[in-house]
């Protein structure tokens, strides 16, 4: 699918190339070591500056959003420089986080939760939910083959695949509590999320059911489908997305500007994703992630459509009930959550464009 020319940049206005997954840590810890300036410090209490000084530098672990602003256009409407990195999900962005190495990171609501547990201080400044979550869940529960799984009561003794620090693990206690279910009414086998980890488990036999993102459903049952293997949906909300920042960020009042913008361009980016799926398909999922045409189709399908809520309230009572089930299974102490939101990055969901507005920045 084709899309109008992009607008050129204006003069000094460089993006810096996305770094790979590889090392990108390290790299990025390296090169804020070349003595980049801090600006003025930030009380928490004062107002967010509005205007971003010249040669202001935000360092972005959102890949998904590159994507979406650079096929846009709306890249162009940030006023400082970006180096973006090829980071995703809450264990690099949390140790992107501690090497001083990323400046904001977009994940789902885990991570921000484990970060403050385990000594990490980080705000929440953006967050997004998925129109319909309930038709449209962000994960499905992979069923491995010969195992007899068709609703979520049907888990009883299972063995089930657990990260107890990242959403699929939060997940899984969820899925369990709304199926009145507790701990030891299954076997939660621990591992980690990562690639197609749990995509494997379950072909081995090594667990009966694993949470799988969107992306990993496709050649789960491309690759298990025929031998038995299914998914079923979680029956569970688990679509709350958020842009976190370490404290560290928000108080140089320089990136703190730049990332009030950023909210707000990254606001009109959800709208635009929302309004050109077929294109976002083809330059995000084909084009970068690989994906056969149909498969990305079929995920921005599944994945439903996006929405920046106009306020928090109701966010933040979600998440809340979710940091309480945590520290009530697993050990932690109890955490207010509404002291995680910066809620001065609140009104960014206003910047969220109209069609015409978002036709506009794509033509």
């Amino acid at each position: 699918m084709s899309h109008a020319p992009r607008p050129t940049r204006p003069p000094g206005r460089r993006r810096l190339a996305a770094l790979t997954a590889a090392g990108v840590v390290a790299t990025l810890a390296l090169a804020g070591c070349g003595g980049e300036e801090a600006g003025p410090r930030l009380d928490a209490s004062a107002p967010v500056p509005d205007d971003v000084p010249a040669g202001t530098v935000l360092r972005i672990g959102d890949p998904t959003t590159q994507a979406a602003l650079e096929l846009s256009g709306l890249d162009d409407e940030l006023p400082f420089d970006v180096e973006w990195a090829n980071i995703s999900g809450g264990p690099k962005t949390l140790e992107a986080f501690r090497a001083d190495a990323l400046d904001v990171g977009a994940v789902a609501d885990i991570p921000p939760l484990f970060a403050t547990w385990t000594g990490t201080d980080v705000k929440i400044v953006a967050t997004r939910l998925t129109v319909d979550p309930l038709e449209h869940p962000t994960y499905e529960l992979g069923v491995a083959p010969g195992v007899d799984v068709a609703e979520t009561a049907d888990l009883r003794g299972k063995k089930i695949a657990y990260s107890p620090g990242q959403a699929q693990g939060a997940l899984v206690l969820k899925v369990l509590q709304e199926a009145g279910l507790a701990q030891d009414d299954v076997q939660l086998v621990e591992m980690a999320s990562v690639d197609d980890v749990y995509v494997n488990a379950l072909g081995s036999g090594q667990v009966d059911v694993a949470p799988l993102g969107q992306t990993l459903v496709p050649p789960f049952l491309a690759k298990y489908g025929a031998e038995g293997g299914t998914t079923i949906a979680p029956g569970t909300r688990d679509d709350y997305w958020h842009l976190y920042v370490p404290t560290e960020t928000l108080e140089d009042a320089d990136k703190a500007a730049a990332l009030k913008k950023y909210t707000e361009v990254w606001a009109e980016a959800v709208a635009w994703v929302d309004e050109h799926p077929d294109e976002f398909a083809q330059g995000y999922y084909v084009e970068k992630e690989g994906l056969a045409p149909e498969d990305a189709t079929a995920l921005v399908t599944a994945l439903g459509t996006y929405e920046v809520p106009p306020t928090w309230d109701e966010v933040v009572t979600e998440h809340q009930a979710t940091a309480d089930l945590l520290a009530s299974e697993q050990g932690h102490e109890p955490l207010d959550v509404a002291s995680l939101y910066d809620r001065r990055y609140e009104p960014a969901a206003e910047a969220a464009p109209s069609g015409e507005q978002s036709e506009k920045a794509a033509s």
